[in-house]
This record gives structure tokens, sequence and C-alpha cells, in this order.
């Protein structure tokens, strides 16, 4: 009881200040300096909960602000530090409630059984390729048997590449913006692919079967 009192407050405490704080702390980030790198990483772990703003417009804004290897170290640590928190809070936390929402969905136990197989590779390639919604992999990893270190360590390899192509693009846009959008325009037409690729091979087994 006491694990999901803390759990809650801890859960609205991240609610108001996503929401009711928004626009001063996309301020205080635009402002640069070492306060700006705190508010950043708190942000990034906010937005890993709430998504207030969407990712690509918060690392691109990083990446603009602090540069690209600055904004990769920015952005990487407050998205691994909210994904930790995600994980923690379903595994200590919310456990039955999550287990129950889950429930909901009949394609999840197929989820957990492809992360289970092997969970480095399978959460890895999750992250790489997002075939499988982030919060859902959070939500089963916490639940399930998986080590918390291979967790991250495998979502931390496996989220550097996207944030790498968001920083840069975020670090080029002032003085290139038709580069910045055509690097992130292509990127995301590769993951569309392979997406597509993955789900129209398993479309094609299922009728054979």
């Amino acid at each position: 009881m006491y694990k999901r009192i803390l759990s809650l407050s801890l859960v609205l405490m991240v609610i108001a200040v996503g929401f009711l704080q928004k626009d001063e702390l996309l301020t205080l980030i635009k402002e640069g300096g070492i306060l700006s790198i705190f508010i950043s990483i708190l942000f990034v772990a906010i937005c890993v909960f709430f998504p207030v703003i969407p990712f690509p417009v918060l690392a691109g804004v990083i990446g603009s602000v602090f540069g690209t290897t600055q904004g990769v170290f920015v952005s990487l640590t407050g998205a691994m530090a909210g994904t930790m928190g995600f994980f923690f809070l379903c595994r200590y936390g919310f456990r039955d409630y999550a287990q129950s929402k889950l429930m909901n969905y009949p394609k999840v136990q197929e989820y957990e059984e492809f992360l289970n197989r092997n969970s480095f590779v399978g959460i890895l390639t999750c992250r790489l390729i997002p075939i499988i919604p982030a919060p859902v992999v959070n939500i089963i990893c916490g639940l399930s048997k998986v080590n918390w270190l291979t967790f991250f360590t495998s979502s931390t390899i496996g989220k550097t590449p996207n944030i790498l192509i968001l920083s840069y693009a975020g670090a080029s846009f002032s003085s290139n913006k038709i580069f910045s959008f055509g690097l992130y325009g292509g990127y995301i037409l590769i993951i569309f692919i392979i997406n597509f690729i993955i789900i129209y091979r398993k479309m094609t087994k299922e009728s054979v079967d």
C-alpha cells in the first residue's frame, strides 16, 4: 500500500510539472547554461511518461541549443531516467493495475513471448525498430522477469541512433532547415518501410498457416 501511494504521488507530481510548467520549462531550455541542462533532462524524463511535447520536437530543440554531442547526452540521459522510472513503477508500484490493463490487449502476450525469448536482442530490436510502442515495451518488461540491467543496456543502445539523428537535425536546423527535415524524414521513411515489411511478412505467414 505504501509503495502504491508513493508511486501515485510521484506520477501526479510528474503530470503537474509537465502540463502546468510546459512553457516555462521550454523557455529555460532555450536559454542554455548549466541550469538548462538539468531542466532539459527533467523535461525529457517527464515526456517519457506523458508526451506533453512530441519527443522529436523536444530532442530537436535540445540539439539546437546544446549542439549534437551534448544534445545526445542530455536527451539520452533524460530518456533513460524516464524509461527506468517507468520500468520500476510498473514492477514495484502499479504491478496489478498495469497487468490488468495489458490483459485488455490480446496481442500483448505475443509481444511478451517475443521479449522474453531473448531479452537483450528483443528489447534492442523494439527500440531500434519501434514495432511495439515504447510504453508497452516498458510495461511488459517491468512486469516480466527481465533483469533491470539488461533492460537498461539494451534500451540505451537502441535509443541512441534515433536521439543522435534528432540532435544532429536540431543542431543543423538554423543553418539548413531543408537538410534537417530531410534527414529525419528519411529516417522515418526507413523505419516505416521496415515496419511494413515485418507486418506484411507476418500477415503472409498467418494467411498461409
